[in-house]
């Protein structure tokens, strides 16, 4: 099958284009991967010594306020309702994240008992000044105490910088509850693929039209084929790696390491399917018991303990004022690449932008419905 567009990364951004080229254009993709599988991040298997159901790169939770998205990913698997919880360790016991009344009753020693109440305490503690970085944004809807206690540590560690040197944004992703919900996500659709991650995206992929080779460096295979052969190139990995011939300056990113323990003969390791741990008297940021999402059955379970790097595959761009100039920069030569070249750039880490599931599915949707709309123009 000779290939009419070539897709550099099999995650979320570039199997959505493939199944839109697929099905909507009728014409032919190729996706190239550098890992030996599809899926991306997203990418779980079936633990051989437990039989538990488990992400390599850590817990994905899809959740969306998007109708669009939902009826996207409704068209493809089935999805099962799934209402993703999370505590945090904080002074000896386990509270609720996000915050919540529980949480500041815990923690700050309170006795509130309704939303009113809950939020004449907030009015009290919050920070009212400018909001500059993700310190100020922290302390601005939770106060000195909580962000002390439970965000600034989380944050160094999670980051490898201060909440006062990244961008609002950062914190400014992290829900408050003004009542006792400790649902960590308040979205309308919540869910989890009934089979799978995996199976998801065998499904997504499910065209004759789309082929895709995994273990292929898109470096190496641009130096052993004619990319001109291609009407289109979508390109989802590190947008400074594209670039990298022009020896410019890298972006910043941060990985995880993935420690994993098994437990034989144990029902449950933990109350929830995740445990923040932010105290700096503890390396990692985080534990995973996957044997939670969706009630899954195993005489034995297992965890992951996540810690966080500066020098693995690159995860979480990060944002703060250098980066966020370097970026721009960068995207500059992006555009000018898409008009030239027919190069585009889509999804996390071709935009340096942090994407939920939905957004990223949104992001991919839009690009192709863009070029679309151009092609029909044209």
């Amino acid at each position: 099958m000779k290939s009419t567009h070539l897709i550099v990364g099999c995650g979320l951004s570039g199997s959505v284009i493939a199944e839109r080229i697929a099905n909507v254009w009728n014409e032919n993709a190729l996706i190239i991967e550098k890992r030996e599988h599809i899926g991306g991040n997203c990418y779980d298997y079936v633990d051989d010594q437990t039989g538990i159901r488990m992400n390599k790169y850590g817990a994905h939770l899809f959740h969306t306020k998007d109708e669009g998205v939902w009826e996207y990913v409704q068209k493809f698997d089935k999805w099962t309702r799934w209402e993703h919880r999370v505590l945090s360790m904080v002074d000896g016991q386990f509270v609720p994240v996000p915050v919540n009344i529980t949480t500041v009753n815990q923690v700050c020693g309170e006795n509130i008992e309704d939303i009113e109440e809950m939020d004449a305490w907030l009015s009290a503690v919050q920070y009212k000044g400018p909001i500059e970085n993700s310190e100020d944004m922290a302390v601005s809807r939770v106060g000195r105490v909580l962000y002390e206690k439970m965000f600034k540590p989380y944050t160094v560690k999670q980051w490898n910088k201060g909440p006062e040197e990244l961008d609002p944004s950062v914190l400014a992703r992290i829900p408050i509850r003004r009542d006792f919900d400790v649902r960590y996500f308040s979205d309308k659709y919540q869910a989890l693929p009934a089979k799978g991650y995996t199976h998801f995206f065998e499904r997504l992929l499910d065209n004759p039209r789309i082929q895709v080779q995994t273990g292929v460096d898109f470096f190496k295979y641009k130096l052993e084929h004619d990319l001109s052969q291609f009407k289109s190139i979508f390109y989802t990995g590190p947008i400074d790696q594209y670039f990298d011939s022009l020896k410019l300056e890298s972006l910043e990113y941060r990985s995880i390491d993935f420690h994993i323990e098994r437990f034989s003969d144990m029902n449950y390791f933990q109350p929830c399917s995740v445990v923040n741990y932010p105290e700096t008297n503890v390396p990692f940021t985080r534990i995973v018991e996957y044997k939670h999402f969706l009630n899954q059955t195993s005489k034995h379970t297992v965890t992951v303990k996540e810690t966080t790097n500066d020098h693995g595959d690159p995860y979480y761009p990060i944002p703060n004022k250098k980066n966020m100039e370097l970026y721009e920069c960068y995207r500059q030569m992006a555009v000018k690449e898409e008009k030239e070249k027919n190069v585009h750039f889509v999804g996390r880490l071709a935009n340096y932008k942090y994407m939920n599931m939905d957004q990223a599915i949104r992001n991919a949707l839009e690009l192709f419905d863009r070029i679309n709309g151009k092609e029909e123009k044209d």
